[in-house]
């Protein structure tokens, strides 16, 4: 594999903006210093995804996701190291040189990077088809100019035609270089098989006389392909798309969001189509915000890829009754997925493609502000016709709509729609929470771990309280984490006395607690952390944090490796004329240096401005670096000593030589009046031996 110059790679990482970055995949808001969003790397409804613009860095406080621009990308992308270089150089326009590689060389790489090369080269085929050839010009092109779409339209979804030929793209691409696994692996080919399932050898083509809609993942990446017949009378799927694969999975995929979806932040508002024309037609009439889910129904990665984007969504539906009926599950879901979501119907017999092509840009925006709805009103007056005058088919139709507000996981939306379903329908408020309530027992009660969507209702538009149970009194049964285990160690307490002596904890034996953590591991970790976090900042007249700890540790050495690599590389940085930062750190080659630095330079929590607004000063540990950095030499010395101290036990209980005792005892002496001056220090005076 080719190499990137380490100028190109200083260069990239320089220009490329983390907080732009990211915002590329979800929507950032700034509270306090840093930014926040749902993380886009697991499902969550409160925001813990913390992004720090000084530092250059992310994390995610659920699920532990951390690093620089360059490892998001890596992580959101599942691409290697070059792999996200390259993709940043292209964002900000850098030229990246390297070795010109051959079609061999490229394949070399991960499996999936040479999917994605394949993809894309597929993509060119198919698009130098559509343009250049007879038939693709008179087949594939007239086609998409009899749908109306323009040339800016089919260069910016890269529309393409596959020759009504067996083996077109398979000989291409072999011509090219490529190997005919991964044309497989991507379903661009397709293997023959006899009647036992055994392979015949032969290869064919999976895409033959179809226009091709490449579908790109958020990063603009090809991925997969739909594909439509033009050919009348054919008993093959009107559509046809690409199998699941290392790099293409369906339900993760939303067409259109890559080109849509700088609009869809700036709108604060997604349009939710079926088909891919639905799209085009749409963002030609200049409506980019809007995305299709490709003739399938909704699934939970779809929603989840929404919802970093954007919290409305506005389901664009034709009048089709059978098809309405056949989504109300998928908007429950958008629902649940803490969604606000909004419909527009159209007239019978038109779809929002064929709709703008009728009307014109002008009147389907108008349409859009005109017709939209709240989903819950649409559910109602679409069941209420249907029940009519029918008192039985009424109350399951009340159901229905209830069970669409049980998935709402707002309280306070959920009252409001209570309130419309009993003005809607005519019936009584109470009756119309307490049916709702028994419907989130039973739902509940069914689903695993006992926990519902929605939360219980009152007449009074709160959720209910439940009463304290005998068992809230009860002492917390929880374990103690690594760093209250260690810190109350550190510090000469025991497990119980940090629990406050209450709770199972006190039955547990040492064994059964999870287990210790280092000591000294965790005092080295705070000396880097210093290290890292404030190394320019003064101690005293030409004095710095960084000189201050490195002098102190002149004659120490680091027992943990990682910690220990670390600080040499903050000695580097130094010796180099350069002060150690997180921004330079956060892109080491080595990723466990990565996240080491990611977790040490990441708060959960920032100091309340309300303090100050109350005129409560709260000092901060940048006010109090002397004595945090006095106090992390100090640790990590009596935590050296006691080890040394403990070693020597060790030895005298061993000894047979009386000389060799008296030698050991001296030792001893020297390193109890040593740790005793460092507990005095510190205001520690428990011995460890008393734990």
């Amino acid at each position: 594999m080719a190499r990137i110059p380490k100028e190109t790679v200083d260069q990239i990482i320089h220009h490329a903006d983390i907080v732009e970055v990211v915002g590329d995949f979800v929507s950032l808001k700034r509270k306090g210093q840093n930014m926040w969003a749902c993380c886009p790397f697991h499902h969550e409804k409160s925001p813990s995804f913390s992004v720090a613009p000084a530092k250059g860095l992310y994390k995610c406080f659920g699920c532990g996701k951390a690093g620089g621009v360059v490892q998001f990308i890596m992580d959101i992308e599942g691409t290697s190291y070059v792999e996200a270089l390259k993709y940043l150089a292209k964002k900000y326009g850098i030229d990246v040189e390297e070795e010109e590689k051959t079609p061999e060389q490229q394949l070399a790489q991960n499996e999936k990077d040479s999917q994605y090369i394949v993809s894309n080269w597929a993509k060119d085929h198919y698009h130098r088809l559509l343009l250049n050839t007879d038939e693709g010009q008179g087949i594939g092109l007239s086609y998409l100019r009899q749908r109306g779409l323009n040339q800016t339209t089919i260069k910016t979804f890269e529309l393409g035609y596959s020759l009504d030929q067996w083996d077109d793209l398979l000989k291409s691409a072999t011509a090219a270089g490529f190997e005919q696994k991964y044309l497989e692996k991507t379903g661009l080919v397709i293997r023959r098989e006899d009647d036992q399932g055994q392979d015949t050898g032969r290869r064919y083509d999976r895409f033959r006389g179809r226009v091709m809609f490449p579908i790109h993942n958020v990063s603009g990446r090809v991925i997969g392909f739909g594909a439509r017949t033009l050919k009348p009378n054919d008993k093959t799927a009107k559509y046809l798309n690409s199998p699941e694969s290392d790099i293409y999975h369906k339900s993760d995929v939303l067409y259109g969001l890559y080109q849509g979806r700088q609009a869809i932040r700036t709108e604060e508002l997604c349009y939710l189509v079926e088909g891919y024309l639905d799209v085009l037609s749409l963002h030609q009439g200049d409506i980019k915000n809007v995305v299709a889910s490709s003739g399938t129904s909704l699934t939970d990665g779809q929603i989840r890829l929404l919802k970093r984007y954007t919290d409305n969504v506005t389901v664009l539906y034709d009048g089709d009754a059978a098809g309405i009926r056949a989504s109300l599950r998928g908007i429950d879901m958008l629902l649940e997925g803490g969604l606000n979501v909004r419909v527009v119907l159209f007239p019978d017999g038109d779809d929002p493609d064929s709709y703008i092509r009728k009307v014109g840009d002008q009147r389907f925006r108008e349409h859009l502000e005109n017709a939209s709805q709240d989903f819950i009103q649409f559910k109602t007056d679409l069941v209420s016709r249907e029940a009519a005058h029918d008192p039985v088919k009424k109350a399951e139709a009340i159901r229905e709509v209830l069970q669409s507000i049980s998935k709402v996981p707002d309280p306070i939306k959920r009252q409001v729609f209570l309130q419309q379903t009993s003005q809607a329908f005519g019936i009584d408020e109470q009756v119309l929470i307490t049916e709702y309530n028994k419907l989130v027992r039973n739902t509940t009660q069914k689903a695993p771990g006992g926990q519902g969507s929605g939360g219980a209702a009152t007449s009074s538009g709160s959720s209910s309280a439940s009463k304290p149970s005998s068992q809230s009194s009860a002492p917390s049964n929880r374990q103690l984490t690594p760093e209250e285990e260690a810190e109350a160690l550190m510090y000469g307490a025991s497990p119980e006395d940090l629990m406050g002596g209450g709770g199972d904890l006190q039955t547990l034996t040492r064994e059964e607690l999870e287990p210790v953590p280092d000591v000294l591991e965790q005092c080295e970790r705070e000396v880097v952390r210093l290290l890292l976090l404030y190394s320019p900042q003064p101690l005293a007249p030409e004095v710095s944090v960084a000189q201050y700890l490195l002098e102190q540790l002149e004659d120490t050495a680091f027992k943990t490796g990682l910690y220990a690599d670390l600080l040499h590389l903050c000695r580097e940085e130094l010796e180099q004329g350069r002060w150690p930062e997180v921004r330079t750190l956060i892109q080491h080659g080595r990723s466990d240096i990565r996240s080491l630095v990611a977790e040490l330079a990441t708060e959960k929590y920032e100091l309340s401005p309300n303090w100050t607004t109350h005129q409560i000063y709260v000092p901060r540990e940048l006010d109090l670096l002397q004595t945090a950095c006095d106090n992390a030499i100090l640790r990590l010395n009596k935590v050296n000593v006691e080890r040394a101290l403990a070693e020597q036990m060790s030895a005298l209980q061993k000894s047979t030589v009386y000389e060799e005792m008296v030698e050991i005892m001296k030792t001893i002496k020297l390193l109890k009046q040593m740790d005793d001056q460092l507990g005095n220090m510190l205001g520690t005076v428990i011995p460890r031996a008393s734990l």
